[in-house]
């Protein structure tokens, strides 16, 4: 990893496995990290960040992906804070949950994984414009090669709920939203990077909801030291291209080292993109990066 001194980053879900681990490199590294995580009684192994790094700072805030108020304090807050923010990690996530809703009505894990980090880098893009190579890095899942977006029934409010279909709608559109984010930029002439990643099979507590996934996990999955090099190459590689997709480069895309990896097709569709955005402006009341 390049040196990340004087640098930025804010990471999301920051307060265990994947999230907790980008958080702990990039303080190793001398960045100033936000971990930014939903319940602050869990920022204690956050904080210890700072001491097991010896190098950068880390300050520890909360954020409800699943609370669009929430997301506006937050962002409140970082606009006060820093002048600067050369990374985005848009990592937290929820898999595979029974049925529920966020606070603002939207289906658990499409408000949470898509809608809550739209929202957020929305609230955050004046940062990201001030601060020259900025990073806005997305972490989606091999799962979205399973989704589709539903533009009819987003929500789940007029089928029956499936979960793991669910999941992969939100980390479809999690790719889209990269994709969509770097054409914008492109058309901005503005100096900042989108990228994505997903982690492979990675021994993290996302998995508790799914009894099978919980089987093979001890067996099969990366450590999280392993499961976060992706996004940590993501995050700070110069060789990281605009709009790129990195994954581990073995077992199917399940385990290895980090290396660029093709989304699907449906993850590449222009006007699918085009008009999630869209969507996801109407429903968060925001404007993100408009044409």
């Amino acid at each position: 990893m390049p040196e990340q001194e004087g640098k930025v980053a804010v990471v999301t879900g920051a307060s265990s496995g994947l999230g907790l681990e980008t958080a702990l490199q990039l303080a190793r590294r001398g960045a100033l990290v936000v971990v930014a995580c939903r319940d602050l009684r869990r920022g204690g192994a956050a904080e210890a960040i700072g001491a097991e790094s010896g190098r950068g700072d880390v300050e520890v805030a909360g954020l409800d992906l699943g609370d669009l108020d929430s997301v506006r304090q937050f962002s409140e807050w970082c606009c006060g804070r820093f002048e600067r923010l050369d990374l985005l990690v848009n990592n937290a996530g929820v898999m595979v949950p029974p049925a529920s809703s966020t606070a603002d009505g939207f289906e658990l894990q499409f408000g949470t994984n898509h809608l809550g980090h739209f929202a957020l880098t929305a609230r955050l893009m004046g940062l990201l414009r001030a601060t020259a190579d900025s990073r806005v890095v997305t972490v989606s899942s091999h799962a979205h090669r399973m989704g589709e977006v539903c533009f009819d029934d987003l929500q789940w409010e007029s089928r029956p709920y499936r979960a793991a279909a669910a999941y992969a709608q939100s980390k479809l559109a999690n790719l889209l939203f990269c994709f969509e984010l770097q054409r914008r930029i492109d058309d901005a002439g503005i100096e900042m990077l989108s990228v994505a990643s997903h982690p492979g099979f990675s021994r993290t507590g996302i998995l508790r909801h799914s009894r099978v996934l919980k089987v093979w996990n001890p067996l099969f999955a990366m450590p999280v030291s392993q499961g976060a090099l992706t996004t940590l190459f993501a995050a700070t590689s110069p060789d990281a291209e605009p709009g790129g997709y990195y994954g581990p480069n073995r077992w199917g895309q399940l385990r290895g080292h980090p290396t660029r990896v093709k989304p699907s097709a449906a993850a590449k569709n222009r006007e699918t993109a085009t008009r999630l955005w869209q969507v996801s402006e109407e429903l968060v009341g925001l404007q993100c990066l408009p044409q």
